[in-house]
């Protein structure tokens, strides 16, 4: 005779292939596939209890997104942003994957999660973008967009004090 946690761990098994076989509305919706490339400034940073901006020490990216989203106003957006700084001189490598959702008259709002690559930085990024239909398309983009960014990072770096890095930022760009 089963154990009791062996045939919980059955009926859960059962009811997940239950749920995998039979075809449910969500499965039946219509999913796009889009995304959108930009160019990132970060304007001004405060972090280690110093305050720099662009002029200080010049910094950009450019962002590379793609988005799948269903039939509602909520989508997902995975997000690969390389960064050229001059100070410190280098490119880093930031994937900030993120859950976005549409408001009305081309407006949307996100929060992404942010890990920088090869450092010891993660955080979330709020943010609030707007974008514009062309009425001629620029051969695969569809649309115009400015987005305003505020990354709060936690930087814990090995043997070093935490600098926590918040920055305002502002991306534009194309949307396909």
């Amino acid at each position: 005779m089963m154990s009791d946690p062996a045939r919980r761990s059955r009926r859960l098994l059962v009811m997940a292939v239950v749920l995998l076989v039979v075809p449910s509305q969500s499965v039946r919706a219509q999913t796009t596939v889009g995304g959108h490339l930009g160019f990132l400034v970060p304007w001004v940073t405060h972090q280690g209890g110093q305050t720099t901006t662009v002029f200080d020490s010049y910094s950009f990216g450019m962002p590379i997104g793609i988005s799948v989203q269903g039939q509602g106003r909520m989508f997902v957006d995975f997000e690969f942003i390389p960064t050229v700084s001059q100070s410190p001189r280098g490119t880093t490598l930031t994937v900030d994957p993120g859950v976005l959702y549409k408001l009305n008259h081309g407006f949307t709002v996100g929060l992404r999660a942010v890990f920088d690559i090869n450092a010891s930085r993660a955080g979330f990024i709020p943010l609030v973008n707007k974008g514009w239909k062309l009425h001629q398309p620029i051969g695969v983009f569809k649309s115009v967009y400015a987005e305003v960014d505020v990354p709060v990072k936690f930087s814990r770096p090995t043997g070093q004090p935490a600098t926590n890095p918040v920055t305002f930022a502002t991306q534009f760009g194309f949307s396909f």
